[in-house]
């Protein structure tokens, strides 16, 4: 992953950091399977760098969606909205990582979550049906596809849904500190609480119990 300063962010023209992003992403989809310079130059003509302040959606529940993303510098939450108006956190996405309302994407209809962001967040966007239509022509993306699913939506989703089960909220939190370390210092506490399945005075408690 790149580490980049704040400071050169701010003298940073806005194409040196489509230039950083895009090196980022590349770095990321080759850390699952090689790409070739040919897969990757197709990848670069189906992608757009975006910036977007902080409570800012990218994506919209019951919108349909048209891409997923790949965040270069930022935080974003995913979260579903009951009839009451609670709002749930269903994920959090940092750096390298992609946030996207999948099964929207795949089934073409409306998104049933909301993607907003925590930060000032840098990104690219990436053409879903392209990637589908290079998919399909590509045997290096495919065993990048391939590689990436069976990580973050086989083995981690496993993981998740077990946690959920299994798991008491205490251990759930501190599970949450070793997957993402730095998360107190970044997402509001009360976003923490929503995503583990417990209220904020719960959690408050138990991070008193832990100090």
């Amino acid at each position: 992953m790149l580490t980049i300063r704040l400071q050169d962010y701010q003298t940073m023209t806005k194409t040196d950091l489509k230039n950083q992003a895009l090196n980022s992403l590349k770095v990321k989809m080759n850390s699952y399977s090689d790409i070739t310079e040919k897969t990757w130059q197709a990848m670069v003509n189906i992608c757009e760098f975006i910036s977007l302040p902080a409570k800012q959606q990218l994506y919209k529940v019951d919108d349909i969606p048209k891409s997923f993303a790949f965040i270069h510098q930022g935080l974003i939450r995913a979260y579903i909205t009951d009839e009451q108006g609670n709002e749930y956190n269903k994920r959090f996405f940092m750096e390298t990582s992609f946030p996207g309302t999948m099964v929207a994407l795949l089934k073409a209809e409306p998104s049933s979550f909301t993607l907003e962001t925590l930060e000032d967040t840098k990104l690219i966007l990436i053409n879903h049906q392209a990637y589908r239509a290079l998919l399909k022509t590509s045997l290096d993306l495919q065993s990048y596809h391939i590689n990436y699913l069976e990580k973050h939506w086989l083995i981690k989703q496993e993981q998740r849904e077990v946690s959920l089960v299994q798991l008491t909220a205490t251990q759930r939190y501190q599970q949450l500190l070793i997957d993402i370390p730095n998360i107190e210092q970044r997402v509001p506490l009360f976003h923490i609480a929503s995503h583990i399945g417990i209220t904020p005075t719960q959690l408050s408690r138990i991070r008193k119990t832990l100090c």
